[in-house]
């Protein structure tokens, strides 16, 4: 096994958590989480990849062991996270690196791309959409609602996203045998997200992720110019991002290997072993990763 570090470093003023693993001249990854969890969403993966590559998982500003500060006091949107993130791989003198995004990592990781396309090594996404096609509308109504109107009702509705039950929901929601999946995952969740000033922080980063799908004509363009390479893995049972937005990536980079695995938003809680081997296998193959 692996060793992996558990780190704190100093962004722009601002205590970032991240995990790091793998020899330090190896081809870097730098893994990018989504809502609601952290880098802990990790912890398996990081020990798979770290024997070949350079493998580092921050937590964004607001989530996971990151500082929270309240969101009177900084301006939660996608623009400072990315910020935030660059800001840390530079410290960490990581100027190449392939990216792995999931959900909320996506729009972070897609704003690390335009901003240095040159950096960007490989994709691989797990349900880190990029394309209007792959929202399910039946989740994301209440979003749009509350980004067009932060009325009472429309408020009340998002916050049901921030309850237990709706962290349980977006495990399990997908998954085949839901005894593979570990109870301490929401648990873990719902601990950081209850934190003080926290539900502000969420609701910030919900209305702004309406600056998100005005990016993905940029987002297209990049990958039809550049075609880094891009491995998709996705469970084909994700009720947040669809199978259509895992298949839509290949509207861009025509080889694109995109792979439906049985499971659901959080695909490597369930087939987390078949994960890693893809990626092993897909980095395995490219020149500059291996």
């Amino acid at each position: 096994m692996a060793a992996v570090h558990h780190r704190y470093s100093t962004v722009q003023g601002q205590r970032l958590f991240y995990r790091e693993a793998g020899p330090a001249d190896a081809p870097a990854i730098v893994l990018l989480h989504g809502f609601p969890t952290s880098s802990f969403m990790f912890r398996n993966l990081i020990p798979a990849l770290a024997d070949r590559y350079h493998v580092i998982a921050p937590d964004h500003l607001g989530f996971g062991l990151s500082a929270a500060p309240p969101a009177d006091e900084f301006d939660y949107t996608f623009d400072a996270l990315a910020d935030l993130t660059a800001g840390l791989l530079q410290q960490l003198g990581v100027t190449r690196y392939a990216m792995y995004v999931q959900d909320y990592g996506a729009p972070i990781g897609w704003r690390l791309a335009l901003a240095d396309p040159k950096a960007i090594t490989a994709i691989i996404t797990q349900s880190g959409n990029g394309y209007d096609a792959g929202f399910v509308e039946s989740f994301w109504k209440a979003v749009r609602d509350y980004q067009r109107e932060q009325t009472p009702e429309a408020e009340s509705k998002i916050r049901g996203a921030l309850t237990l039950e709706a962290i349980r929901w977006q495990y399990l929601t997908g998954v085949p045998d839901e005894s593979l999946v570990s109870p301490d995952t929401w648990h873990h969740d719902i601990a950081l997200l209850s934190r003080p000033g926290n539900d502000a922080i969420q609701l910030a980063l919900f209305r702004d992720y309406a600056t998100n799908p005005p990016l993905y004509p940029a987002l297209h363009e990049y990958l039809r110019s550049n075609q880094p390479p891009v491995l998709v893995v996705w469970g084909r049972g994700d009720e947040i991002f669809g199978p259509d937005g895992a298949r839509a990536f290949a509207q861009d980079v025509p080889n694109a290997e995109i792979h439906l695995l049985d499971g659901g938003h959080f695909l490597l809680e369930s087939a987390g072993d078949e994960v890693a081997e893809l990626i092993r296998g897909f980095m395995g193959r490219l020149p500059d990763a291996r």
